[in-house]
């Protein structure tokens, strides 16, 4: 294998797929990414076993070939080097060597068919949907999945088709987050996927700008291409929890605030309530929402909310990081919060929209 291209030309795809090789792998094919070049491309390629990313680029190719290198070592060269060097790659034998200028590295490498790649995913279905909304399907989301719970499917996001809609939902138990899109070109067939948490994030990194993506759902695989970078993650195995059943109906006892007066207000009074369990207790009524918190040091914050509201008196205590979570995802000005009575979830949206629903469970102050 013997190739050369300009520095920027190489380190797109290098910096596209570095995210997934992990610093410790118990296999060392995993810290290596593959190169394959030939017509004209290289393709790299790196996974964990879990999430793979490609990554193309044109360079020149004076003989093709494939073969696996330190991902992160050949990256830290590129960097490293003058902005307009070009770059020559040459494999021989069990080494690479690296040249620009005056400069020279010499890699050790690892054969190419011993790197895991994952080929045919064998779609279900191809779903068409615009790059700017399955980005903010992911951000509107991620925060509520669970980190490294027993219940390993809440250690991700379900993805849902189905109608003209795609849904995301993702809980940890204590809270839910749910936000819905449209797809391009009407009804799609019913199908859940969940998608890994190192999958949702690495693909949440690789959305932004315009145009459509194609959303290619397997059995075992989900499959995005996204210009020319084509991420790929395993499945979870699992059964996702009815979360419908979660969701609380809507409420006589519903509050509408100022979205950044009641944010800021929870930040303030945050700052007093107790570090390990982030406990605050609204109280509700007419003339408006009293937020209160304590801590062990016998410190308190009470600050007072004005809101339009003309329910029950309601006392409820919740953690105050998942209310911040759920009201920063609203876009809007203002923001609804109901609730039924002092042990029910809490129901968080943005007025006058269902296609997004955020829950919060209550806890004991």
């Amino acid at each position: 294998m013997k190739l050369s291209a300009s520095r920027d030309v190489l380190l797109k795809p290098l910096q596209a797929v570095i995210g997934v090789v992990e610093r410790r792998q118990t296999m060392p094919i995993l810290s290596n990414i593959l190169l394959v070049a030939r017509d004209g491309e290289l393709s790299v390629t790196a996974t964990d076993l879990e999430v793979e990313l490609v990554a193309r680029a044109d360079v020149d190719v004076a003989s093709g070939g494939e073969i696996t290198v330190s991902g992160r070592k050949l990256l830290d060269i590129c960097k490293a080097l003058p902005d307009d060097a070009v770059i020559q790659i040459a494999v021989s034998g069990e080494k690479m060597s690296v040249r620009s200028g005056r400069s020279k590295f010499s890699l050790t490498t690892l054969p190419a068919a011993e790197f895991p790649t994952v080929e045919d995913i064998k779609a279900g279905q191809t779903i068409s949907v615009d790059k700017a909304s399955l980005g903010r399907l992911i951000e509107k989301t991620h925060f509520s999945m669970a980190q490294q719970d027993v219940r390993y499917y809440l250690n991700g996001m379900l993805l849902e088709t189905g109608g003209a809609h795609l849904r995301a939902v993702a809980t940890d138990g204590h809270r839910l987050a749910l936000c819905q899109v449209a797809v391009n070109g009407g009804k799609v067939k019913e199908q859940q996927v969940i998608i890994p948490r190192k999958g949702v994030l690495e693909l949440q990194r690789l959305l932004g700008g315009d145009g459509d993506v194609d959303l290619q759902l397997g059995e075992n695989h989900v499959r995005v291409q996204i210009g020319g970078i084509r991420f790929t993650s395993k499945l979870i195995d699992g059964r996702f929890p009815e979360y419908s059943r979660v969701i609380p109906k809507e409420s006589d006892n519903e509050l509408t605030a100022d979205k950044e007066v009641l944010r800021s207000a929870l930040q303030r009074t945050a700052i007093l309530s107790n570090e390990k369990y982030r406990g605050i207790r609204l109280i509700i009524r007419d003339s408006g929402v009293v937020l209160q918190a304590h801590n062990p040091e016998q410190e308190e914050a009470e600050e007072e909310v004005e809101v339009a509201y003309s329910g029950d008196d309601i006392e409820i205590g919740f953690n105050v990081n998942y209310l911040l979570d759920a009201i920063g995802a609203v876009d809007t000005d203002e923001v609804t919060l109901s609730v039924v009575d002092a042990n029910s979830s809490c129901l968080i949206r943005e007025p006058g929209n269902d296609d997004r629903k955020y829950v919060v469970m209550p806890m004991r102050l």
